[in-house]
């Protein structure tokens, strides 16, 4: 092999080595969403920061970090899971109430309207 193809190859294998490492860091992030409890989330959590840092790969360390933010809601979904379906559902369905309220300038009778639109949630 001449010179200028062992670079050529010792740039892809190092290419190819970051692109694996981000590839088995996603399939690690989303085993996080079917921890069986919020203690074992914050461990896996934790784990995976770490491994983001130790990476060194700048991209992935940018992502965790901006991503370590937005823990609290992350470690919230694991604890209720509700799916972003319900939660368009319940949006609508507000939505719908609040059209047929316009123009009534009562605050506490369009909450209690929602209130009454879900029963059993407090």
């Amino acid at each position: 092999r001449q010179p200028e193809q062992q670079i050529h190859l010792q740039e892809l294998l190092n290419a190819n080595q970051t692109l694996m490492t981000v590839y088995l860091m996603k399939a690690q992030l989303k085993g996080l969403w079917t921890a069986a409890s919020a203690w074992q989330w914050r461990a896996a959590w934790k784990q995976w920061l770490r491994h983001a840092e130790e990476s060194q790969i700048p991209a992935l360390m940018l992502f965790a970090k901006r991503l370590s933010g937005y823990w609290r809601g992350i470690l919230s979904r694991v604890r209720w899971p509700m799916h972003t379906g319900q939660l368009e559902g319940i949006n609508n369905r507000i939505k719908v109430i609040k059209r047929m309220a316009y123009g009534y300038r009562d605050s506490d009778f369009f909450f209690m309207k929602i209130k009454a639109a879900f029963p059993g949630n407090p």
